[in-house]
């Protein structure tokens, strides 16, 4: 990506990240509806006099924490509605071979290469006219999904062979990994994107959870089949939400603990929401 050397990570360069959020005039959240679903970040742009323009597409946006709001749920990915922004300011000629990649890489991730919550026209247009200023689609998806480190695909396969638990009675499939198990196959951020959608493929299986042990919290990421809203159970239960089948949240109580309390909420609270009988 242009100017990848460029970006900042707050948990890198703190410092850095601060300043930049400080000095700003405007800052436009991204891919996110609530200030709380950045972590520390938040609370530098709350302390920080610029505009600021949420573009998302996740269910119920924190609207009140912004200054302007471009929030589209039925919208695959939030890089389209990048694309409109762009296009409605009258800038759709600066869009080159460059941009249409970056766009283009955000609306092949969030649609899991357009396998899913991608039945909108749009979506498809916007690709189209992407690859007409010079994208190419394949070399990109290959450069995204082939070029996988040794490590993450052994951790792949220890979150399978070792961390499945499966639980047909509950039609719901969860992996966990512990601090050791990122740590023993050297752990990159990134590196268990997607893994949760290898319990979600189960045959039977409508819920399915990966729960990543970190330093101070377990980050938990759910995906569900059908009508099963894994916004809402995450909201009601972690504060967490995301979209109907795919959302994020934390615990902040141990790996163990937070294992049993997801059970034991779908044993007592959900079976028929679940279509178990």
């Amino acid at each position: 990506m242009p100017n990848a050397d460029k970006i900042l990570i707050n948990s890198r360069k703190n410092k850095e990240c601060k300043e930049v959020i400080s000095n700003a005039d405007i800052i436009f959240c991204l891919d996110f509806n609530a200030l709380n679903r950045i972590d520390k970040v938040e609370e530098y742009i709350r302390h920080s006099s610029a505009k600021r323009i949420l573009i998302d597409h996740h269910l119920q946006p924190e609207t009140e924490s912004f200054d302007y709001c471009i929030s589209i749920i039925k919208v695959s990915s939030t890089s389209e509605l990048i694309y409109e922004f762009i296009t409605e300011l009258g800038d759709e000629n600066y869009i080159n071979k460059e941009i249409s990649e970056c766009i283009f890489v955000g609306i092949m991730t969030d649609t899991g290469s357009f396998s899913f919550s991608c039945n909108y026209v749009r979506t498809f247009e916007i690709t189209s006219k992407l690859i007409g200023v010079g994208l190419d689609a394949e070399h990109v998806h290959r450069l995204v999904y082939d070029t996988y480190s040794e490590n993450r695909m052994r951790l792949l396969g220890h979150s399978l062979s070792e961390r499945l638990v499966v639980l047909p009675e509950l039609s719901m499939a969860y992996i966990y990994l512990t601090k050791e198990d990122l740590k023993k196959f050297n752990y990159q951020v990134g590196d268990t994107e997607g893994v949760v959608n290898y319990a979600l493929s189960i045959k039977g299986i409508q819920l399915a959870a990966l729960f990543t042990e970190r330093e101070n919290k377990i980050r938990i990421s759910f995906r569900s089949k059908g009508n099963f809203n894994v916004n809402i159970f995450a909201r009601n239960h972690y504060e967490g939400g995301g979209h109907k089948n795919a959302a994020g949240a934390n615990s902040y109580i141990s790996l163990e603990e937070t294992l049993n309390r997801f059970e034991s909420i779908l044993k007592n609270d959900y079976k028929s929401e679940l279509n178990i009988s």
